[in-house]
């Protein structure tokens, strides 16, 4: 539990410093638009005095100077317009279509509702120009510089989260794989010794009562070793009448658990044939009536509603337990993930993984309520 808390914490804590560093980056992005904007500014009334200059001008005055400013303009789109409402003047503006005069009418339309227009008075009365402009092309692409920037950053935070989670679940799957095939090597040298007691001790007291139950367990134990090792590996999935199955996993778990928990079965009351994997199924019915005799206290009722419709079954587990908080539905299937001093909070994950990966199902906790108790719901398709 402390463990997830901890990723939780640092997962967040890089979210909020990515978020920090794209708000700063839009900051300070636009923090030189509006510098360079204010420059082309200023730089367009020094052209404008230029031009009020160079049309103002005796014809033996020096206008080098002014010439120059005039011509120093390479990169804001002007547009002169007389007193009349005529073009008299464009530089720096690429012509598109056939009509000139109407596409430079409408841009500068445009630069006149954007308040890109300063008026140019002349020495005779009534004789004015308007300069309307534009934004040059390096102000509009660092304008939207910053949000390609930001698109590129979230697309690869992305892919670099998407290949580490790859990574990450492929290494998880590893240690699940090489952890269930060494339990279940471990576990073949005891279970065959116990199998050859167990037949040594039906040939000396034959009539024992407690042989049965002996080899019951046995056999369990040969159960669980053949759960491990399938883990790992594509388990074959055949037919199988899951009421049977449910039955079997609910019948085992009646007689090893307290007398103050009851089971409740409500199933579809004739063979409800599934794909399945028996052994991995009983073991996730297995850890979800663990979990719920522990939310239990020993003490209480687990009931089991199975329903079909056309294309798939659900299995509802619902206890009289503790209930979970709804914050914490999708994190009891982490690995790790557990509310109990003892255990190491893998019965649900391991579930999880067998039903979606191996029988392309689905389980999650469809009801809960502190204080109340807890339904989980298991989801196969026929």
């Amino acid at each position: 539990m402390e463990w997830i808390n901890r990723t939780r914490f640092i997962k967040m804590l890089l979210i909020v410093v990515a978020v920090l560093i794209g708000i700063a980056s839009l900051v300070f992005s636009n923090h030189l638009v509006r510098e360079l904007s204010a420059e082309e500014e200023r730089r367009m009334e020094v052209w404008t005095e230029a031009m009020k200059t160079f049309n103002n001008a005796d014809p033996d005055a020096d206008l080098s100077l002014v010439l120059t400013v005039i011509k120093g303009n390479k990169t804001i789109p002007v547009i002169v317009i007389d007193d009349n409402g005529a073009i008299a003047n464009y530089s720096n503006i690429n012509i598109h279509g056939t009509d000139s005069i109407g596409y430079l009418m409408k841009r500068a339309a445009e630069m006149r509702e954007a308040n890109h227009i300063i008026r140019m008075d002349m020495n005779e009365p009534g004789l004015f120009y308007e300069v309307c402009y534009d934004d040059s092309t390096l102000l509009k692409l660092l304008g939207i510089y910053p949000y390609v920037q930001i698109s590129v950053f979230v697309v690869f935070m992305l892919v670099v989260l998407f290949a580490l989670l790859s990574m990450k679940r492929s290494e998880q799957n590893r240690v699940w794989v090489g952890l269930s095939k060494e339990t279940a090597h471990q576990l073949g040298t005891p279970i065959s010794s116990l199998m050859a007691w167990s037949e040594i001790l039906h040939q000396n007291y034959p009539d024992d009562e407690l042989l049965p139950e002996m080899d019951k367990d046995v056999k369990r134990l040969q159960m669980i070793a053949e759960r491990f090792s399938k883990v790992g590996s594509s388990p074959e999935l055949t037919e199988g009448d899951l009421n049977e199955s449910l039955l079997r996993v609910m019948d085992y778990m009646r007689h090893r658990t307290s007398d103050k928990v009851s089971f409740v079965y409500n199933g579809t009351g004739h063979p409800l044939m599934v794909r399945m994997s028996g052994p991995l199924l009983e073991w996730v019915m297995e850890n979800l009536f663990k979990n719920s005799i522990d939310a239990m206290d020993g003490q209480g009722t687990i009931t089991v509603d199975v329903t079909s419709s056309a294309d798939k079954v659900a299995i509802d587990v619902t206890d009289t337990g503790k209930g979970i908080a709804k914050s914490h539905f999708k994190s009891v299937f982490s690995p790790g993930f557990t509310t109990k001093k003892r255990g190491w909070g893998l019965g649900l994950s391991l579930a999880k993984r067998i039903v979606e990966d191996y029988h392309k199902g689905r389980i999650f906790v469809r009801h809960s309520e502190l204080g109340k108790g807890t339904t989980f719901c298991v989801e196969l398709k026929k």
